[in-house]
């Protein structure tokens, strides 16, 4: 699979192709000084007209502090000397209690140098010419390599994950006893949706209130326009959303239309009767996304670059959408790995910032995406039952239903991402490890070794 380079200079090469204007230089204009916007000058150039290599340009050498020590490692570790002035994990530096910078970073001397370090038995003792003398854990210190940690990484666009084939027998599952159980049990579950991107729970009291203690493991349950937090419905249409009638829903991601998208989504369902149908579908988005990428890298950049925007305005008191343009695929910008698919047909709105051009590459990058999650091999199909919830990943999972007769009733919540991360971050690792590797990217939790 050639996936590692696709997105590694995706935008910059996609965007060379197309016109600095989102305007198509082939189609005629008329000037008119009446229709144009008041600011006719641009006194900042934009980001496109700088280069890569002038924006780190900086003069002069740059100080570095070489430690070794063998509670390090073998190898010795090599730290910017004012960065790590400026990370000092002592009481005067850091709250103990909140763990916020008590120091500020701009009284230390732009020229602040290193004098002396004595390695103690949990932490590198550093006098600085400042006066002060650090404290560096050396967990802290391992857990922050400059440039390090990109080596020993596989440079790929996605993140270790599992599968389940479309016709598998078999899903990821736990039981409601062990995640109410204990703290042990909701690692279990957590670990199952990172992995395999859904999980079922066998158990479950057909009870709302119970469902709405389930998900509370995890995280507290986020409010919506959709009933608040915790929604209990049928297919009324109180809400005017495809999701609240009895026809076929295509698969999807939830919550496009938010700036931020809910991460984990739950459905239990706690009756259906005198009718059948409405099959629940999951399509994995990752898995899809390396299809694409596969059969042809251009749509597969062109859905990480060019933007789309998406509504939710069925409801009169309701007309919302998110703060900017957003894409299919979302990448973490420094390592192009994919960390969320946001797909909604549905809700797509319309856009027409963008050249003739453009719009031509997104149709037909975004057809051939279309094409892909329908596909028999891609679709799993299941049936939920009262007493089987079903919780997956938004960010990465589509789903959508069969079409169905009768009534159902469901409900379920959403919980945020960060929240989410955390938990996942602390069950894992312990408060000590998830503290040491603040502002490390990639996430541990997405290391191979880790998975």
């Amino acid at each position: 699979m050639r996936q590692g380079s696709a997105w590694v200079s995706a935008c910059r090469r996609l965007y060379s192709t197309f016109p600095d204007s989102t305007r198509d230089p082939t189609e005629s204009t008329v000037y008119n000084p009446k229709a144009t916007s008041y600011s006719q000058k641009r006194a900042v150039p934009l980001r496109s007209e700088f280069s890569k290599s002038k924006l780190w340009d900086v003069k002069g050498p740059i100080p570095k502090i070489t430690l070794n020590t063998e509670k390090l490692g073998p190898s010795d570790r090599t730290y910017p000397t004012f960065w790590l002035r400026d990370h000092c994990q002592c009481s005067e530096c850091i709250h103990p209690d909140t763990k916020q910078r008590i120091l500020d970073t701009f009284s230390i001397p732009e020229d602040v140098e290193f004098l002396d370090v004595n390695y103690e038995e949990e932490s590198a003792k550093i006098k600085w010419s400042d006066g002060h003398t650090g404290t560096y854990p050396y967990a802290f210190l391992k857990e922050h390599q400059f440039g390090a940690r990109r080596s020993t990484l596989n440079p790929v666009t996605f993140r270790p994950f599992g599968s389940v084939k479309a016709d598998s027998k078999t899903f990821p599952t736990v039981s409601y006893e062990s995640v109410m159980e204990n703290d042990q049990g909701v690692l279990e579950w957590i670990e199952q949706i990172h992995k395999w991107g859904f999980c079922f729970v066998k158990g479950v009291p057909i009870d709302p209130e119970k469902t709405k203690t389930l998900i509370e493991r995890i995280a507290f349950i986020r409010h919506t326009h959709y009933a608040g937090g915790f929604w209990d419905f049928t297919s009324d249409l109180t809400f005017k959303d495809t999701a609240y009638t009895s026809e076929f829903l295509g698969a999807h991601t939830d919550n496009t239309y938010f700036t931020d998208p809910a991460r984990l989504q739950l459905f239990h369902l706690l009756s259906h009767t005198h009718g059948e149908g409405g099959e629940s579908l999951l399509v994995d988005g990752f898995k899809a996304a390396e299809v694409l990428l596969q059969e042809n890298h251009q749509h597969a950049e062109i859905l990480a670059c060019l933007e789309t925007s998406a509504h939710s305005s069925g409801n009169e008191s309701v007309c919302i959408q998110p703060a900017y343009g957003t894409h299919v695929f979302h990448t973490v910008p420094r390592s192009n790995q994919l960390y969320m698919v946001r797909w909604n047909n549905y809700d797509r709105a319309p856009k027409s910032d963008w050249n003739m051009k453009q719009q031509k590459a997104w149709y037909d990058a975004a057809r051939h995406w279309n094409e892909i999650i329908k596909r028999p091999e891609m679709e799993i199909w299941t049936q939920l039952e009262p007493g089987t919830a079903l919780i997956f990943d938004n960010w990465r999972m589509l789903h959508g239903r069969s079409e169905f007769t009768g009534k159902r009733r469901m409900c379920g919540g959403y919980v945020n991402n960060d929240d989410f991360v955390s938990r996942h971050r602390l069950l894992k690792f312990g408060r000590e490890r998830a503290l040491n590797t603040l502002g490390v990217n990639p996430d541990p939790l997405d290391w191979p070794q880790e998975y």
